[in-house]
């Protein structure tokens, strides 16, 4: 019996040493097939003498280490067409990411070997040539993103047959027809913008935002008219036509001269009794108006020393306790200066002086309401407002950290530690929000006008902050210079009280590229030369390889260039010069939130030793991802 279950032990300990030393054999060949085909100019690790599962850059296994199921290789420099019969010998693939590369060719025609296919993310490539004519190989498709590619051809009706599919993003490419009825229950993301449709959007698919159809200039949505009104009920009898008689016209203008001169005497009748009066009580009427201007004096006097405060802290101060209070410069901007001011040993305000604010008192205050009312997690609250010929001044809680701004540049002149990358990650969402319930304002009608990363700052639970809200209306017209603005402001934008929703979504684009690369929108190279951070980015990303974009701070974490690359991609699908093509807040919120809620669980940003640019990008990940996100 002891000599059984010696054997038994024996038994299942090999079988465990068998397991966990197994090799998706088959796989690791289709692999390297793969790799030693297509043309690279950054090399992989991969190492046919290593473990794929466990080393390999960008592969992930099953738990039992048998088989490869994802593969992720975002960026990765590849180009050229993907040589044949090798990934599609990956037959329990479930995702594949090969986004932001430079492969060309048609849609591989032997991807149709992959029956296991969930997740498809190729967008920015070199695809051409028409997509798959049958979908329905892959029923198991839960996301299909082949946007920003050279696609051409229809969209194949096929599509309507993948019952759990999610999100379908095409845009970007040179699709072109009709679009089919794609009836599918499950889809809650669409993208078909800027491409070369035609004809009536499906009553199926007008559930989606105009964004999803936005650039097709021969698509319409069949309900976006209403229907013509009738002059008259069908059928009813036609109306007689009603003449007058002259001498019925005639009398109708004799009496209304009559009438005119009545009314004439009666007003100069009762303008003359007034006159009358007002001269027998000369003394009485001169004490009276003295009186009352001593009465309008005191209370402009009151007026000028009252601040309006707004709900939400008990404060109690005025104009007097401002200006005998300890002020500290925090900054110049483009509205004014700002102070900090500590009223007393527990309360400390920031103040921001206005300058060039040319509207009157009661237009104002009307903004200011509209500025105060405003209540949410990731927009700074405006305590109170001061208005007066001389000056305006609004009262806004003080941060003890300081901006963003300070944060991402500041620390480092000081030798601080730089954000890490899940404060910068939570500045981004958070700011991204704010903004977002900004524009819901005012019937949809208020602007940020001004987001620069100085004007961001940390919440209790450490998500962005967006200050300064509305003020643009306000102002004259600034003309802006790319020293003044900072690299912030839309190219379209030339006067700053016409800024659009539109221009608030580049300006938030900049401060996600700010945060990813830790330079100024502006900055100067070491030949003294200003840089634009944003056609920088596109010039680096555009040549061969985006590992070059990325802040060196940023490469002590690990496992963390999978967000940074959805993040770069949100950024410059935010700052695109051309207004219409870029994104709603409420959409970039969702695709921000989706890069964490993603990678929730598979990536972290713990702190290692620091390796070279290269090291980082190509540095395996130890589990594997669910899906990836959605970049439109």
């Amino acid at each position: 019996m002891d000599h059984l279950i010696t054997l038994l032990v024996a038994f299942v300990i090999g079988a465990t040493f068998v397991s966990v030393g197994a090799e998706p054999v088959e796989d690791k060949k289709a692999l390297l097939d793969f790799y030693r085909n297509i043309d690279q100019s950054h090399p992989l690790n991969w190492d046919e003498n290593s473990s794929a599962c466990k080393s390999w850059r960008g592969v992930f296994c099953n738990k039992e280490q048998s088989r490869v199921i994802a593969l992720h290789l975002p960026g990765a420099g590849f180009s050229g067409p993907i040589p044949s019969n090798t990934l599609s010998r990956l037959s329990e693939l479930h995702t594949l990411s090969l986004r932001s590369n430079r492969i060309t060719g048609p849609f591989p025609s032997d991807f149709s070997e992959l029956k296991n296919l969930s997740y498809v993310y190729l967008q920015f490539n070199k695809f051409s040539g028409p997509l798959p004519s049958d979908f329905s190989v892959w029923n198991n498709l839960n996301v299909i993103d082949l946007s920003n590619n050279s696609f051409n051809g229809g969209i194949p009706s096929s599509i309507r047959k993948l019952t759990h599919l999610t999100t379908l993003v095409l845009a970007n490419n040179s699709l072109s027809g009709e679009i089919p009825d794609l009836d599918i229950p499950s889809l809650k993301v669409l993208n078909l913008a800027n491409n070369h449709l035609s004809g009536v959007v499906p009553k199926s698919l007008e559930r989606f935002p105009r964004s999803a159809f936005a650039g097709n200039n021969n698509l319409t949505k069949e309900n976006s008219l209403p229907p013509a009104i009738p002059l008259q009920p069908p059928n009813a009898p036609p109306k007689k036509k009603t003449t007058l008689s002259e001498p019925a016209l005639l009398a109708i203008i004799i009496g209304g001269c009559v009438l005119f001169f009545l009314v004439i005497a009666v007003l100069m009748l009762i303008r003359s009794y007034q006159k009358g009066n007002e001269e027998v009580p000369a003394v009485k009427s001169k004490k009276k108006e003295d009186t009352l201007k001593k009465e309008a004096s005191e209370t402009e006097s009151q007026d000028k020393n009252k601040i309006v405060f707004f709900e939400g802290r008990h404060l109690a101060f005025d104009l007097e306790d401002l200006l005998r209070s300890s002020a500290e410069v925090l900054g110049k901007g483009t509205f004014g200066t700002t102070y900090k001011a500590a009223l007393d040993d527990v309360t400390t305000v920031v103040v921001k002086r206005l300058k060039e604010v040319v509207v009157g008192k009661r237009e104002f205050e009307q903004q200011m309401e509209v500025v105060g009312r405003i209540r949410h997690d990731n927009v700074a609250p405006l305590r109170a407002y001061y208005y007066s010929k001389e000056e305006k001044l609004m009262v806004y809680d003080h941060f003890e950290e300081g901006s963003v701004s300070a944060m991402l540049h500041g620390r480092k002149a000081e030798g601080r530690a730089s954000l890490d990358w899940d404060s910068r990650l939570r500045i981004a969402i958070g700011a991204a929000r704010g903004m977002a319930h900004i524009h819901t304002k005012h019937a949809g009608k208020l602007v940020h006008g001004n987001l620069k990363a100085s004007n961001v700052f940390l919440n209790s639970q450490g998500y962005g902050c967006v200050s300064d809200a509305g003020l643009t209306t306000l102002t004259s017209s600034i003309p802006f210079p790319a020293q003044r603005t900072g690299g912030y402001r839309a190219p379209e934008v030339t006067d700053i009280r016409k800024a659009t929703h539109a221009a608030d979504v580049y300006s938030f684009g900049v401060l996600v590229l700010e945060l990813l690369t830790g330079k100024s929108p502006i900055h100067a190279t070491g030949s003294e030369e200003l840089v634009h951070l944003v056609r920088w980015v596109n010039s680096v990303v555009r040549e061969e390889w985006t590992a070059e974009v990325f802040d060196v701070e940023l490469l002590r974490y690990a496992n963390i260039e999978e967000e940074m690359v959805e993040m770069l991609q949100i950024g410059m699908a935010c700052a695109v010069r051309v207004p219409e093509r870029r994104p709603k807040m409420q959409d970039v919120v969702r695709m921000l939130e989706e890069v964490r809620k993603v990678n929730t669980g598979t990536q972290s940003s713990t702190e290692g030793s620091t390796p070279t640019p290269q090291a980082i990008i190509h540095a395996p990940s130890s589990s594997v991802p669910q899906q990836d996100s959605v970049v439109v």
